[in-house]
């Protein structure tokens, strides 16, 4: 009688525990979901629409903080219709097709990421390319100068600056100038080169880790709302 008792009373224990165990994990879940919730308001506050930083920083945001809502409808779902209370019905009802918001959502952040990708690398080519015209301009000014200038003109600017010719003819240094300027130029030129380069693949990087963590995102939040098709049966 005793070994009855203790196989009936096992099996029961193991079911209250494991009721317990579901009832925190699904309040976790919530929670996890309130929480993200918060997370992505505050993302859009303020606001700052048909500007590509923005947009392309927001999709970023959004991809990065994509697996909290992710394990807390994980949680949120898992034992489907085991141990549930009345008024979870409407509401898993309600985040199984609010999963296929999100990944129709997630879909259509793809073909934005891209969009924005490429007018960001469009922003940064000129900006780079203004910044470099103008020193380019600075420097061919100065280029036009010296070759206007008289040899008296250079013994006096020397001279101003502390400096002499050191031997040399003012012909000589007047060439000596002219030829750091060409150099400067070229640099200039090298080094915008070097900038849109570096920026370019940068941006190429971040860009394919986002727009590829948002289809994975669409794929995962389709799945779940393939999975949880119990949810929506009235």
């Amino acid at each position: 009688m005793t070994k009855s008792k203790g196989e009936k009373f096992i099996p029961q224990q193991f079911v209250l525990t494991q009721e317990s165990s579901l009832v925190i994990m699904r309040s976790l879940g919530y929670g996890l979901l309130i929480l993200s919730l918060f997370d992505w308001i505050a993302m859009f506050i303020p606001s700052n629409f048909m500007n590509p930083v923005w947009e392309f920083q927001t999709l970023g945001a959004i991809v990065e903080r994509v697996p909290v809502p992710l394990i807390g409808l994980a949680l949120i779902f898992y034992g489907e219709l085991h141990s549930r209370k009345t008024w979870e019905f409407p509401i898993l009802k309600f985040l199984s097709w609010l999963t296929l918001l999100f990944t129709l959502l997630f879909i259509l952040l793809v073909p934005l990421g891209i969009f924005n990708t490429i007018r960001l690398n469009n922003q940064n080519v000129s900006q780079i390319n203004n910044i470099s015209k103008q020193q380019i301009t600075r420097a061919q000014e100065l280029e036009k100068q010296l070759n206007q200038v008289t040899p008296e003109q250079i013994d006096k600017f020397l001279k101003n600056q502390g400096r002499s010719l050191e031997g040399k003819k003012p012909e000589e240094v007047r060439n000596i100038l002219l030829t750091q300027v060409s150099q400067a130029k070229e640099q200039i030129k090298n080094q915008a080169e070097a900038a849109q380069s570096f920026r370019g693949l940068n941006l190429i990087k971040t860009s394919v880790k986002w727009n590829l963590g948002a289809l994975v995102a669409a794929v995962l939040f389709f799945g779940f709302w393939k999975g949880t098709d119990w949810s929506r049966i009235s």
